[in-house]
């Protein structure tokens, strides 16, 4: 029979004092309680029950692994305390032995358990012992109320409102003892203090009112706390009274809106802005998943975070449920921003979302029965695969560069009972629809490209052959082409018709996909093949992408050789003339118009070429002539494009191809010269593959490239630089050194920034490619195009131009640490482009904007360009780029301190000069530099130290710096070359060694000045260095050292700071 609630207020034990006890938490807890600002409450005086209590929390913090233990024995503390025992003559063995003449209450238990929990409060973050107890603590005052709650069932069991009961006494008592230190001024302690209340709030299923309105003001304050890990602990239980409060709302009209909506106000401020990742991914797993919060929360996947980002694929959308709740364009972007993530785990969480939860979610698996995890896997079956592609709407998420190519490719990498279960059987291809042809194109795709050919076979085994095949795809081909005559010839089309015709377009792609990748051994299978594409591309109504794969497709077919090559064109452009012949007759009805008519320049009545066309073309209505101009628009357009289809898959030389220059002529060139833009536009494009294919025609259509850049519309600018681009990546970079036009549209685009971003863009772009290709090689050039590149990045008219900001933050440290010629290039436009800032920066109008906020300052400037031209960082063949280089040639630096020191010398303003001369400083001086360089640096720097060339305190530092690492590298070199020549001089005539050592002492210049003395002095070190400089010495020799010398006049603290004795 279980214990009965006992009325203990009859009780009269006198409350007493008990001083501190040792046994509570670890000794240091009470150095650590006084030098905290917590005020610890004055405590009874030592007795049986605190004995028993801390031997409790003594063992809790020592494991985690007999909490549950350790838990139910506290309770049986409480309980003795508590309740009166039904049976008092008969006692438990295991139940604790009361002491002789102690008799304690539910006042005092809660009094030592409270005293316990003081003393967690400043025990720091790094100490585990802290979290195991407050663990023990959620997990004791769970234990107890639920204890409290079985044995108030019999009694109590239709109460409306929360019992009171001895555990939810202590919970309050506890809380409300805590709640104070959530504003102690001592972080450790508002961290476990709010630890402890977000730990307790999370381990009850209830908490009364009153406190429940005391704990949500307190932990609200806390969610501005300074300190990352205070709001983490704050968030963690805010999120859940959150969730309680939405819960609860079994009536809203009974419900204090306002409260529940400011608090999830302020957690979703919190979420979206708060500077730690921590925080943002605590709220993240916490908050409830309501309709209003699901769109802040998958927001998360955009997280600057990896570890945020990666919590939203391997928790939220687990914990989510049914994907399919989700819209189709939220599923699409979650999946296409997690599997193009450039973490590696972010992508590895959202493909095993992919392929195992969401497949499961449309595989009918049965879920547990707590919903978190599936019970089981459900068998492979190919409807769920389909739902799964349907529901990502795989018609447009698995087009080129769409998401579910990669999707499906991690799925069939993952899923081997996919794989093994697929069967493709002649069912399966008459039944085609646009997921189960993606099935297939994925699969396919997949085991020819992936494992190194390990699953070749399974591909060969499953695929029919490529006659097959190819009758499948003349079967949904004759389909296509009659929903699209169908829907040409309506005047009011449906959408589902047009739906259809999509699909049916969709379809046919993917099979022309997988025939890419056959094996045409079989001359049958090939030629079949072959002979259907070639009719297929005489139709008119063939859609652009289907017209674009099947003339990749007969390229494949056709032989790699030029014979093949000569083949491949004559069919295509034999399909040119039937589409336009087919077009024609079908407006002219029968009109004999030859191809060439193609080229003509569609100006109505204005071009004639029959009188009697001409007669007839008066008598045309306007409408009438409206119609004929836009169908011969239509054929161009058609025609021009299965020729750049073309010219893209041809790489031989066009002169010695009749086919291309009989088509250049006919029909690129009279497109070129149309008046109807987008007939020049495609012919443009058509003209400069022609240029790749031949020199001499690059070079003579070059101004007209050029014109087209000067004269065009934005997207025809861009398509001009990437022809004029194309051109030089296959031709060289004469091109550009003999047409000098062509630097200056290049310079142009980059600064176009204001008027055409995306010009900017694809510019940038280009130009990238060029210098780090070492397309362009002259100096000068190169320079100029760097120097543009380095002020576009740094200019705030590229702040929100994303394309050239991330495309150049990455070619510009690419570049300067893929060669040392390129650093030396930076280094020889650094300082022009600085000053190229400096302007923009000055003449920035303070009114319009923030400087600071839209541009980096010139100091951080500075550092990039000495940091893009640090020697140390310089690929280097046979040298790991982890390898310690600290002795690498630093010439470099060399060269960027004497441009520096020529600026600081020139008519340079003084704030400008403020500007430079803090990077001396910043510069690498290599011993190994060469030796020259060293020593007319060296010169350099003294002479403006002797004159004060700098008058700031920060310029003057710097060039102190500088003057003291070039002076202990130039004295070290000047005493090797001293001490090879004083061994080269023992080993040869012994006799002089009195001479020898007195030159230890004093060294003349060999131009007789006696008065340069060198302040050197023979170091325990140099007689184990002389073999190493004996050759370097004897070189020195040669050219005389005078140059080593440190002069008197120089001043005392630099003569100090240069001395060898310093050591």
């Amino acid at each position: 029979m279980p214990a009965r609630v006992s009325s203990r207020s009859s009780r009269t034990s006198a409350a007493v004092s008990s001083k501190a006890s040792s046994n509570t938490l670890r000794a240091s807890t009470a150095s650590r309680a006084s030098s905290s600002n917590l005020d610890v409450p004055e405590e009874p005086p030592e007795s049986h029950l605190r004995k028993q209590i801390c031997a409790v929390f003594r063992d809790a913090q020592k494991t985690t692994a007999t909490h549950r233990k350790l838990a139910v024995t506290l309770r049986k503390i409480h309980e003795a305390c508590c309740y009166e025992p039904t049976r008092p003559t008969k006692k438990h063995a295991s139940a604790p032995a009361p002491a002789d003449d102690d008799d304690f209450d539910e006042a005092d238990f809660n009094t030592e358990f409270t005293r316990c929990v003081f003393r967690i409060m400043p025990v720091k973050k790094s100490e585990s012992v802290g979290d195991r107890t407050i663990r023990f603590i959620g997990l004791f005052l769970r234990h107890a109320n639920d204890k409290d709650n079985d044995l108030l069932g019999e009694t109590d069991a239709d109460a409306s409102t929360m019992p009171e009961t001895p555990s939810s006494r202590l919970t309050t008592q506890v809380m409300e003892a805590v709640l104070p230190l959530l504003a102690s001024k001592d972080k450790f302690v508002r961290y476990r203090s709010t630890q402890l209340i977000s730990h307790i709030i999370n381990s009850l299923d209830a908490i009364d009112d009153e406190l429940f309105q005391k704990l949500r003001q307190g932990l609200l304050k806390r969610i501005r706390d300074k300190e990352a890990v205070v709001r983490s602990q704050a968030v963690l239980g805010l999120g859940r009274l959150a969730g309680n409060q939405i819960e609860g709302m079994e009536n809203p009209d009974d419900s204090d809106d306002d409260a529940e909506t400011g608090l999830l106000e302020k957690l979703l401020e919190v979420l979206q802005n708060d500077p730690s990742a921590e925080v943002r991914r605590s709220l993240l797993v916490n908050l409830p998943i309501l309709p209003n919060t699901l769109p802040y929360l998958l927001e998360r996947a955009r997280d600057q975070d990896a570890a945020t980002r990666r919590a939203v694929y391997s928790r939220l959308l687990p914990a989510l449920g049914d994907f399919r709740h989700l819209s189709l364009s939220m599923r699409e972007k979650l999946l296409r921003w997690g599997l193009r993530d450039r973490d590696e785990n972010v992508r590895k969480a959202a493909g095993r979302l992919f392929r195992d939860r969401w497949i499961e979610d449309c595989a009918g698996m049965n879920q547990a029965d707590d919903g978190d995890a599936p019970a089981e896997p459900a068998a492979p079956t190919l409807d769920g695969l389909l739902e799964l592609l349907e529901r990502i709407d795989v018609v447009n998420s698995g087009v080129e560069n769409g998401v579910a190519l990669e999707a499906m490719k991690g799925f069939w990498e993952g899923r081997p009972d996919y794989r093994d279960a697929m069967e493709f059987d002649d069912k399966f291809w008459e039944t085609l629809s646009a997921e189960s042809v993606f099935v297939a194109r994925s699969f396919n795709e997949f085991c020819r490209t992936e494992g190194n050919g390990k699953y070749e076979s399974l591909v060969e085994e499953k695929l029919p052959e490529v006659t097959k095949i190819a009758y499948f795809l003349e079967r949904y081909l004759n389909v296509l082409i009659e929903a699209i005559r169908r829907v040409n010839s309506q005047a009011n089309v449906e959408e589902d018709e047009e739906e259809d015709t999509v699909e049916q377009e969709f379809i046919v792609e993917q099979l022309l996909h997988i025939v890419l990748t056959l094996d045409y051994s079989d001359e049958v299978g090939r030629r079949k093949m072959f002979a259907l594409l070639r009719q297929a591309l005489s139709i008119p109504e063939l859609p652009d992408e289907v017209t674009k794969l099947t003339i990749e497709v007969l390229r494949d077919i056709c032989a790699p050789d030029a014979a093949g090559e000569k083949e491949f064109c004559s069919v295509v452009l034999e399909a040119v003339a039937d589409v336009h012949d087919a077009i024609v007759d079908d407006g002219a009805n029968g009109d004999d118009e030859s191809f060439h008519s193609a080229r003509s320049e569609v100006s109505g009545a204005s071009t004639p070429t029959k009188k009697g066309k001409a007669a007839k073309d008066e008598e045309l209505s306007e409408e009438e002539s409206r119609e004929k101009a836009i169908k011969e628009i239509m054929i161009n357009m058609k025609c021009l494009h299965i020729v750049q289809c073309m010219l893209s898959n041809v790489e031989g030389n066009l002169q010695q191809n009749d086919h291309l220059v009989s088509m250049l002529n006919n029909l690129v060139v009279p497109a070129v010269r149309s008046h109807e833009a987008p007939v020049r536009e495609r012919g443009l494009v058509c003209l400069g593959l022609c240029a790749l294919l031949d020199r001499s025609l690059a070079e003579e259509n070059l101004t007209l490239f050029m014109h087209f850049f000067s004269k065009g519309h934005a997207a025809l600018q861009i398509t001009a630089l990437h022809i004029l681009t194309d051109i030089l990546n296959v031709h060289g970079a004469q091109l550009l050194s003999a047409n000098p036009t062509l630097l200056k549209v290049y310079v142009k685009a980059l600064r176009s920034g204001s008027r055409h971003p995306e010009v900017q863009g694809a510019a940038t772009v280009a130009v990238s490619k060029l210098l780090l290709g070492r397309v362009v090689t002259d100096y000068d050039t190169s320079g100029e195009l760097l120097k543009t590149l380095i002020v576009a990045y740094f200019d705030p008219s590229t702040a929100g131009n994303q394309s050239v900001r991330q495309a150049l933050n990455y070619f510009l440290p690419v570049f300067c640490y893929s060669r040392a010629e390129n650093q030396d290039l930076l280094r020889s436009v650094a300082l022009d482009a600085l000053h190229a800032l400096y302007n923009i920066r000055e003449g920035i109008d303070d009114d319009e904007m923030d400087v600071d906020d839209e541009m980096a300052s010139l100091n951080t400037i500075g550092a990039c360009l000495v940091d893009w031209t640090d020697p140390r960082k310089c690929y280097m063949p046979g040298i790991p780029m982890d390898a310690d280089r600290k002795n690498v040639n630093g010439d470099v630096h060399l060269g960027l301190a004497a441009d520096i020191l020529d600026k600081l010398n020139s008519n340079f303003s003084k704030e400008e000069k403020k500007v430079i001369a803090p990077l001396l400083g910043k510069l690498y001086i290599s011993p190994a530099s060469t030796e020259e360089k060293l020593r007319t640096l060296y010169e350099d720097v003294s002479a403006g130290v002797e004159d004060n060339l700098l008058t700031d305190a920060t310029g003057r530092n710097a060039l102190y710096k500088i003057h003291v690492s070039l002076g202990k590298i130039v004295n070290a070199l000047g005493d090797g070359d001293r001490m090879s020549r004083r061994s080269r001089s023992v080993s040869v005539a012994p006799s002089v060694a009195t001479s020898t050592a007195t030159a230890d002492k004093t060294a003349t210049t060999d131009d007789g000045d006696d008065d340069a003395t060198v302040v050197v002095g023979r170091r325990s070190g140099d007689a184990t260095v002389l073999e190493d400089v004996q050759e370097e010495a004897e070189e020195a020799e040669e050219e005389g050292d005078g140059d080593t010398v440190i002069r008197k006049e120089e001043e005392d603290l630099v003569d100090e700071l240069l001395t060898d004795d310093e050591a």
